[in-house]
This record gives C-alpha cells, structure tokens and sequence, in this order.
C-alpha cells in the first residue's frame, strides 16, 4: 500500500482531520506498516 491509499482510507475518519501534521505522518507509515504485515501474512 501506498501513501497516497493510506491517506484516502484515512481520510475517511473525521479524527484523521483533528490530528497535527506530525501525528498524521505517523499514522500513514504505522498503517503501511500494518498493512504489509498483513499482506505477507496472507501468502
């Protein structure tokens, strides 16, 4: 997963526009992260 499909998802969470800046960066890699555990989990 990309930033940018990390970003779109998020956006969907009205919390995603109460975090900072700095706070939404971390999230967005924290999420990619996840999700590639995830993915490599499934194969």
């Amino acid at each position: 997963m990309t930033s940018q499909e990390a970003i779109r998802v998020l956006m969907l969470s009205p919390f995603y526009y109460k975090m900072d800046l700095s706070s939404r960066m971390m999230l967005i890699h924290e999420f990619c992260a996840i999700y590639a555990q995830v993915d490599n989990t499934d194969r």
